[in-house]
């Protein structure tokens, strides 16, 4: 039987990428000519498809994961940006990789999500979620702000610093890796704490159960922010209160065959790189 009258596992597809880009606009008219072969109905709503594949980097990729959370949509990506920790299927792969998807060759896994409130004496100001981490940090004056740290309830300590980092798993390998944080594997029910140039050289990350209510309380904080999954949401003053929990939903992923955490890891971290050049015969 010819590929186009397989029934795919994807009915639905959305398709999902930044505009203006010739690149990525060809990649989507690509791909939408080939799964509508392939009989898959191409939608434009999201959050109604059983599957959203994303053309871009990990920007757009965790813009797409964000948004389609609550509708528990599993995404896939195609990698057109630098880094790709989130998008598996290579560009030049793409219509290999979705083409194995679509044949019922892929696996599944789930992400935690954080979810994150600030509240301003007694009262909510700010909710939301993060996939990658949530940060205090300090604004534009660049002077370091002073918190204090507890979790369920504990007090932990007071630091001054230029912020906190609170990642996932997913989030290990993003803006905490570059602070020096832990990698966590996404199977790990655990939350990075990644101080943000403490003033003592005592603050040291930390991994703490995801099961934790991390509360960050402002102490002293002339300019502070917010920011989740890199996106700056909300000004903090004195007083605030950033609370953390792992939250009941979680962001979806589609993996196709091949795929492997730590593959991912020795690709883009370049692990074993220096080794395998001198395995190269001259």
């Amino acid at each position: 039987m010819p590929p186009a009258a397989v029934k795919p596992s994807f009915g639905r597809v959305a398709l999902i990428g930044k505009t203006g880009s010739p690149e990525v606009e060809a990649s989507l008219r690509e791909l939408r000519d080939f799964l509508r072969k392939r009989g898959c109905e191409v939608v434009t709503d999201a959050a109604s498809a059983d599957l959203a594949i994303v053309i871009g980097g990990d920007g757009t990729m965790l813009t797409a994961a964000r948004d389609l959370v609550p509708h528990r949509v599993p995404l896939v990506g195609v990698n057109l940006g630098r880094l790709g920790f989130m998008t598996d299927i290579g560009h030049d792969d793409m219509r290999e990789g979705v083409g194995a998807i679509l044949d019922g060759r892929f696996s599944t896994e789930e992400r935690a999500v954080l979810d994150a409130e600030i509240t301003r004496n007694g009262k909510s100001l700010l909710r939301t979620i993060a996939l990658n981490e949530a940060v205090v940090g300090k604004g534009s004056q660049g002077r370091l702000i002073e918190f204090d740290l507890s979790l369920d309830g504990e007090f932990v300590y007071t630091l001054r610093a230029d912020g906190m980092i609170v990642a996932t798993p997913t989030g290990s390998t993003a803006y905490a890796l570059s602070a020096q944080g832990p990698i966590l594997h996404p199977a790990v029910p655990a939350l990075a704490l990644v101080p943000l140039n403490p003033h003592t050289l005592s603050a040291r990350p930390v991994s703490v159960s995801d099961r934790c209510v991390i509360e960050i309380v402002l102490v002293r904080a002339p300019d502070a922010r917010a920011y989740f999954d890199g996106f700056g949401l909300a000004e903090m003053a004195q007083g605030d209160r950033l609370v953390l929990k792992r939250s009941a939903n979680a962001a979806r992923f589609v993996h196709p065959p091949g795929y492997g955490y730590f593959v991912t890891l020795r690709e883009k971290l370049r692990w074993s790189e220096s080794i395998e050049k001198l395995k190269k015969p001259e």
